[in-house]
C-alpha cells in the first residue's frame, strides 16, 4: 500500500518526537531526600566525619561524568545561599544507594540546618533532608574571666563588669581568640541548676550572686566554659577583695614570677606586710616574695579590701660564713650549707671553676679566692640557691710599726685604707685618741682604737681632706699632729 507524501512526512515528525522523549527519559534521573546518620553534628578539630545516605534512580540514567555534590543550607535551613561542602569524584558512585562521609565547615552554628543532594550529569536535585543542630567547636575547653578571680563586689546602686579573659596562654585557650563565636552568661539558682542572663563577651552585674559563661554551641555539649565568680553586694560601704596568685599558693618561685590579681575597681594600692608598695597600683602584682601581701580597691562609692599570706614551695637554706672571710696562710675554713631541700646537690666553685669531686654540703680550704655554692632541688619545687663569698688572706690588726702615718687613702684597695699606728697607742693602752675635722669639730674619739679609722668615706671628693688628731696616753704624754685623706 502507497503512502501519499504528506502522510510520510507526519509518521517522520512523529517518530522524531517519539526518539526525543525516549531519548530525553533516558537523561533524567530522581534523587530522594538524603538520610542522615547523625541527629545533630557537634564537630571540632578532633572529630568532623559524619555520614548521609540517599537513593536515585534510575540508576542507568546517570551519565560518566556524574558528580554528587553535598550543599548546606544557612542555619534557618534555607538554601537560597547554600554552601558546597562535598563533591564526589567524577564516576565515582553509580548505584544506589549512595553513602557518603563528609565535614562540616569551621563557621558553622545553628539548631536548623539541612542538607541536599545535587547530580550534575544529568542535572538534578533532592528535596532537603530533615532539620538538625550543628556546630563546629572551635574552642572546647575551660577559659578563665575576671582574671579567675573568684570574687567581685560593687556598691550600692553600681555594678560590676564581668569579661572573658584575653590574650590566650597556655593555661588559658580564651575563646576571644575565635572571632566567629558567641557567648552566653548563666547565674546559678543551685549547685546544679542556672539561668540565662544575657549574651556577649562581658556581663554588667548589678544583681548579688554566682555567674559563669560558655561559649554558645546550642544543643551541642562542651566543656568551653568559664569559671564561676560570685558577686556581692558592698555593705556598710566596705566589701571584700579576694587575691589569687596565678602559681598557687604556696608557690614554686623556679618558675618565675607569680602575679597576684584581685577584683577589679576604679583604682588600687598594693601593701607587702603592711608597708605600701611604691608603684603597685595595678590590678595585678608579679613577685616572687613570700609575705602577707595586701590591697585596697576603689570602687567608686565605696572600698574593699583583701589579703593573701603568700609563701614560697623553694626550700630554705643558710651559710655558716660572711661574704667576706680572712684566715691566715696556711690556715683552713670549713664552710657548710644547710637546706631542707629534696634530694639536694651541691657545686662548688673557685673563681669561676668547678671543684672536682667536691658535692657534699660542707668544703674545706685553706686556698684564698672568690668561691661559691649552688645548692639544686630536683624534686617536688625544683630550683637552684646560689650563695657567695671570699676568702682572703687575713690583715695583722696591730702591726708593729715605728711612726704615725699622716696620709690615709680609704679606698679599699688593701693598702694604706686605714690610720695604722704605733702598738704604744692601739686597745689595751689605754690611750686616747680624738680626731678633729678642718673646722675644729670632734669626729672620732676613742680609749680602745682598733686602728679602724676612718670607719666610712667620710665623703670623700677629688679635693684631699685634712684632719687633726690629738693623742694622749694614761701617762699624760701627748702626739698632735694631722692626717691627710686622699682618694
Amino acid at each position: 500500500m502507497e503512502l501519499h507524501l504528506g502522510t510520510k512526512v507526519s509518521f517522520y515528525w512523529l517518530n522524531c518526537i517519539l526518539l526525543f522523549f525516549c531519548l530525553s527519559g533516558k537523561a533524567q534521573i530522581v534523587i530522594g531526600a538524603p538520610s542522615l546518620g547523625f541527629s545533630q553534628a557537634c564537630a571540632s578539630d578532633s572529630f568532623n566525619s559524619y555520614t548521609t545516605s540517599f537513593v536515585f534512580s534510575p540508576e542507568s540514567g546517570l551519565q560518566s561524568n556524574n558528580q554528587f555534590i553535598i550543599e548546606l543550607s544557612d542555619a534557618d535551613g534555607d538554601f537560597t545561599s547554600a554552601e558546597v561542602i562535598y563533591t564526589s569524584n567524577t564516576g565515582e558512585f553509580t548505584t544506589s544507594p549512595a553513602s557518603i562521609n563528609f565535614s562540616f565547615p569551621t563557621t558553622t552554628s545553628g539548631e536548623n540546618y539541612r542538607i541536599r543532594i545535587k547530580a550534575t550529569a544529568p542535572s538534578a536535585t533532592s528535596s532537603g533532608s530533615q532539620s538538625f543542630a550543628a556546630y563546629y567547636k572551635l574552642q572546647d575547653s575551660p577559659f578563665t574571666i575576671n582574671n579567675l578571680v573568684s570574687t567581685g563586689a560593687y556598691c550600692t546602686g553600681s555594678s560590676y563588669l564581668l569579661s572573658i579573659d584575653n590574650p590566650g596562654s597556655a593555661t588559658n585557650d580564651s575563646p576571644l581568640n575565635y572571632p566567629s563565636l558567641t557567648f552566653n552568661w548563666y547565674r546559678e539558682t543551685s549547685p546544679t541548676t542556672s539561668i540565662f542572663v544575657a549574651e556577649g563577651e562581658t556581663l554588667e552585674v548589678n544583681t548579688e550572686g554566682t555567674y559563669f559563661v560558655e561559649t554558645n554551641y546550642g544543643s551541642c555539649t562542651s566543656d568551653s566554659a568559664s569559671n564561676r565568680v560570685t558577686i556581692s553586694e558592698a555593705s556598710n560601704g566596705q566589701a571584700n577583695a579576694t587575691i589569687v596568685s596565678s602559681l598557687g599558693n604556696p608557690y614554686c618561685p623556679a618558675q618565675g614570677l607569680t602575679t597576684l590579681t584581685t577584683i577589679g575597681g576604679n583604682s588600687y594600692q598594693w601593701f607587702l606586710d603592711g608597708e605600701v608598695i611604691d608603684g603597685a597600683t595595678n590590678q595585678m602584682y608579679l613577685t616572687n616574695t613570700s609575705g602577707n601581701f595586701s590591697v585596697q580597691v576603689d570602687l567608686g562609692d565605696c572600698m574593699a579590701s583583701g589579703s593573701i599570706d603568700l609563701v614560697s614551695e623553694l626550700f630554705n637554706s643558710d651559710i655558716n660564713v660572711d661574704e667576706v672571710n680572712f684566715i691566715e696562710d696556711g690556715q683552713t675554713l670549713t664552710i657548710t650549707v644547710t637546706n631542707d631541700a629534696n634530694n639536694p646537690s651541691y657545686e662548688w666553685f673557685l673563681n669561676g671553676n668547678l671543684i672536682a669531686n667536691e658535692t657534699s654540703e660542707s668544703l674545706v680550704t685553706d686556698e684564698f679566692g672568690d668561691y661559691s655554692v649552688i645548692i639544686t632541688e630536683s624534686t617536688g619545687c625544683t630550683g637552684a640557691v646560689e650563695y657567695q663569698f671570699t676568702i682572703q688572706e687575713a690583715i695583722e690588726q696591730f702591726p708593729n710599726v715605728e711612726d704615725i702615718p699622716n696620709i690615709v687613702s680609704p679606698n679599699n684597695d688593701g693598702i694604706n685604707d686605714k690610720w695604722i699606728i704605733p702598738q704604744a697607742f692601739v686597745s689595751g693602752t689605754n690611750t686616747s685618741i680624738r680626731i678633729f675635722s678642718s673646722q675644729g669639730k670632734l669626729v672620732f674619739q676613742t680609749n680602745d682604737y682598733q686602728n679602724d679609722w676612718p670607719q666610712n668615706d667620710l665623703g670623700l671628693s677629688a679635693i684631699n681632706q685634712v684632719y687633726y688628731y690629738i693623742i694622749e696616753t694614761p701617762e699624760g704624754n701627748s702626739k698632735k699632729g694631722s692626717i691627710t685623706l686622699i682618694k
